[in-house]
């Protein structure tokens, strides 16, 4: 006696199997990712200068925001946020400029303010972000987004060369720290 092949539970897991695959795809790709610097490295101003609260890159820190640039330009950023200074601004320009479709834009760095920008970022649930902020801010942003302690404290003054990642997996929270370009102290 000849069996007849079932077409009928063929069609059915089939189907089970591309409900499981789309299923995969969905929740496993509710995510994005925040990559938070310190700005590149700056020219270093004598006390009393016009420019000592807002100094440019020096030569080192405008490699360091295009070596940064390489980094980063292959990871779906779609948000760059910085706070308004020099330094800050030419950290993002050659992200900015490369990416084309998106723009910069300036968050207030000031206590205060801060708890507003968070609840923007973590708004974000589409796209990757880079922040670009300062020594004594990158630790805050980073510990505020990843919602516990990851990094200690304020960047040494000397410190330029880390990239800290906080990657969103649906409620989850995952952190971890690089370093690019070239080491500094």
């Amino acid at each position: 006696m000849k069996e007849k092949f079932n077409f009928s539970l063929l069609k059915h897991l089939i189907m089970k199997f591309l409900f499981l695959a789309v299923f995969s795809v969905v929740l496993f790709s509710c995510g994005n990712t925040f990559y938070v610097v310190r700005h590149a490295e700056k020219v270093k101003m004598p006390a009393g200068a016009m420019e000592a609260n807002d100094p440019p890159l020096s030569d080192s820190g405008n490699l360091r925001a295009i070596t940064l640039k390489d980094e980063l330009k292959g990871k779906n950023i779609r948000y760059i946020f910085s706070t308004g200074y020099k330094r800050t601004i030419a950290t993002a320009k050659p992200l900015d400029e490369y990416l084309l479709n998106v723009q910069t834009q300036i968050y207030n760095p000031k206590k205060d303010s801060m708890d507003a920008f968070y609840q923007k970022m973590k708004a974000i649930k589409k796209g990757n972000v880079l922040i670009i902020g300062h020594s004594n801010t990158v630790d805050d942003i980073a510990n505020a987004l990843a919602g516990k302690t990851v990094v200690d404290g304020d960047l040494k003054e000397t410190d330029y060369d880390n990239i800290f990642i906080i990657k969103r997996k649906g409620k989850k929270m995952n952190f971890k720290g690089i370093t690019y370009g070239a080491p500094t102290e």
